[in-house]
């Protein structure tokens, strides 16, 4: 049996940000949506904020959401990008 890796909490996605210097409503209007937008990740599927938010921690979205990316058996998991643009960057 494949040892599964665990999704980090909400605290911790949270924290992560908040030692990075932004709040997730920050995260939010810096790519152009509503301040609460991004909270849909805790939610829902919502690919394109989890790529925001692992983009700014410096890791990819598999990290923080196993669950989302790879199934039991540890196979990853085929999933639709809308864009083509998989990993959004924010020019500053």
């Amino acid at each position: 049996m494949v040892e599964t890796k665990k999704d980090w909490t909400r605290k911790e996605i949270i924290s992560a940000l908040h030692k990075n210097g932004t709040t997730l409503a920050a995260l939010s209007r810096e790519y152009g949506y509503k301040s609460t937008t991004l909270c849909s990740v805790f939610f829902n599927l919502f690919t394109k904020g989890e790529m925001i938010i692992a983009n700014r921690l410096g890791v990819t979205p598999s990290e923080i959401w196993p669950s989302r990316y790879f199934d039991r058996k540890g196979n990853l998991i085929k999933r639709r990008y809308k864009n083509k643009q998989r990993y959004p960057s924010r020019n500053k």
